[in-house]
């Protein structure tokens, strides 16, 4: 396609290549700063959290918020005028101030994109807590480059669960036949692990979000044939989910076993399609 081939002749040639998905092994800020253009529709990623997990070397968090702008505004300089970027974090520790702080709180402004909204994305599982609440959320923040030329359609995400489907009002149906807005609150399963209880599409990704979850960014932010971006692919699930919705993707990691992850998916959702 089109839209690949222009990044392959900027890129070179990657770890992995179909038709309708690119994967490069490397840092994502050099990747990207590598490309010349805006070519995004979408960028849909979750990146380290600072907080130890097995693929991050953790930084001061001054250092930390400074990598995340860094890379935040590249996503901006590569995102066409009617783009969005979508990032998915969680909470880290402040030294003496928070045991919990919500990364959005540090990284909101740390690019040129306007925020347009903060998802909430309440699961089931999680860890538990005596002395608290137990967390069962984490967020998106919904960053676009132009509040009012932003690409969204809402009717493939619409959730048809709806209390009173047929209630009318001067003779017309109160709500759209195709359902209600989800609202700005997600609940979606984790992807969970453990011997009786681990999720279907588990891997041994660490910190894999669920399909379902980035289904329906995918589908509301992004038209069909559109180019998608994870710059911290992990597992796949951005571009395997891409490939399912008809959308072509692009994924950076530093890992190979990950990107190998990735690739086992995207070759098994290959066979599904095809």
């Amino acid at each position: 396609m089109r839209q690949l081939a222009e990044i392959k002749a900027e890129l070179g040639t990657p770890y992995y290549e179909s038709e309708d998905v690119l994967l490069y092994q490397g840092d994502c800020t050099a990747l990207m700063e590598r490309l010349s253009q805006p070519s995004f529709d979408l960028t849909m990623t979750s990146p380290p959290y600072n907080i130890g997990k097995e693929y991050e070397r953790v930084l001061p968090l001054a250092d930390y918020v400074a990598w995340c702008g860094k890379w935040m505004s590249r996503i901006y300089d590569l995102t066409l005028p009617s783009g969005s970027f979508w990032l998915n974090v969680g909470y880290v520790s402040v030294a003496d101030r928070g045991k919990a702080v919500p990364l959005p709180y540090l990284l909101w402004d740390q690019s040129p994109f306007y925020l347009l909204q903060e998802v909430v994305w309440n699961y089931g599982a999680g860890v538990a807590s005596r002395k608290s609440f137990s967390p069962r959320n984490e967020k998106l923040l919904w960053y676009v480059r132009d509040p009012e030329g932003y690409y969204f359609d809402l009717d493939p995400v619409r959730d048809p669960d709806v209390k009173y489907p047929n209630q009318k009002k001067n003779g017309k149906l109160k709500c759209n036949p195709l359902g209600k807005n989800p609202s700005d609150v997600w609940q979606i399963p984790k992807v969970t692990s453990g011997t009786n209880r681990a999720s279907r599409e588990r891997t041994p990704h660490p910190a894999q979000f669920p399909s379902a979850l980035v289904e329906r960014v995918i589908k509301s932010s992004s038209p069909i044939g559109g180019l998608v971006l994870d710059p911290f692919v992990g597992s796949g699930t951005t571009c395997v989910v891409a490939r399912q919705h008809k959308r072509v993707s692009v994924g950076f990691d530093l890992r190979s076993d990950y990107l190998d992850l990735a690739i086992t998916r995207l070759e098994a959702s290959e066979q599904q399609l095809f």
